[in-house]
């Protein structure tokens, strides 16, 4: 940890772009923090993700046993209550903690598991998760083409795991808040759930001061009807919002680095 902690100072120094996009997310989503706390969280985020790839290393070259017994699982109740009364799930994350313990940490459910991914925007990380997601015995799919692979995991019972905290675009989104401001959001995971009315259990985790790590499900949440008029936005809307809760409870553990208000809504032309 203290060498990934170093690592994530290094990159800080040195991927200046990164740094800023990070300091002006910061900026946009807390701005009553002073700059001095923004400086400190945009930090430790660096930190995080150099711990992160120890970790990573750590667990491709251990059985993987041994990062089992440092994940704890909180509200399995809540995801079995889904999977007995669907026979499967979505499961809503986002890149909080280290999200790619979450391939490991669905061994611990009972229940298989799909992921939907694109590549990472780091080429060793991408490796790194790429080995490990092979190893925890989960299913891949490319975000590319990715709707009837993800029909077919669904129709076998799986949990099928999605990553909806970056920005999507414009073709493929809707605007929804993001710490009090528009982003576009990728729809996939709220057509999914309206039109196979497959419940959406939201799972997080979340590195510990001790150096373990902590899963959380939390309750499925409340679809609207299909039928419902802005069904699909709402439902978007409703992601989001637990993703930002997830993020405000660790925002240090968060990948401020991606540019995730990139895309901004059409400017409106006054008539």
């Amino acid at each position: 940890m203290w060498l990934g902690r170093r690592l994530g100072d290094l990159a800080s120094l040195l991927l200046v772009r990164r740094r800023r996009t990070a300091l002006a997310n910061l900026a946009l989503a807390f701005p009553g923090l002073a700059e001095t706390e923004r400086r400190r969280i945009c930090r430790r985020s660096f930190e995080h993700l150099g711990v992160m790839g120890f970790e990573l290393c750590a667990t491709l070259v251990q059985p993987v046993e041994n990062a089992l017994a440092r994940i704890r699982l909180d509200g399995l109740e809540h995801l079995r209550d889904a999977m007995a009364s669907h026979g499967r799930a979505l499961v809503l994350t986002a890149h909080v903690g280290n999200w790619e313990l979450l391939a490991v940490a669905h061994r611990l459910t009972g229940y298989p598991l799909a992921v939907v991914v694109r590549p990472l925007d780091s080429p060793w990380l991408n490796a790194l998760a790429e080995r490990l997601r092979r190893k925890s015995g989960v299913e891949v799919i490319d975000k590319r083409g990715a709707l009837k692979p993800v029909l077919r995991a669904l129709a076998g019972g799986r949990m099928v795991g999605i990553l909806l905290d970056q920005n999507a675009a414009r073709r493929e989104a809707v605007f929804v808040p993001f710490f009090g401001r528009a982003a576009s959001t990728s729809k996939s995971l709220a057509l999914l759930a309206l039109r196979t009315g497959a419940p959406v259990v939201p799972i997080f985790i979340r590195r510990e001061a001790a150096g373990g790590h902590r899963v959380t499900i939390l309750p499925g949440l409340q679809a609207p009807a299909p039928s419902d008029e802005g069904a699909l936005i709402e439902l978007t809307r409703r992601c989001t919002e637990t993703i930002e809760a997830a993020i405000r409870a660790g925002p240090e553990q968060w990948l401020w680095i991606h540019d995730r208000w990139r895309t901004r809504p059409a400017a409106v032309v006054p008539r």
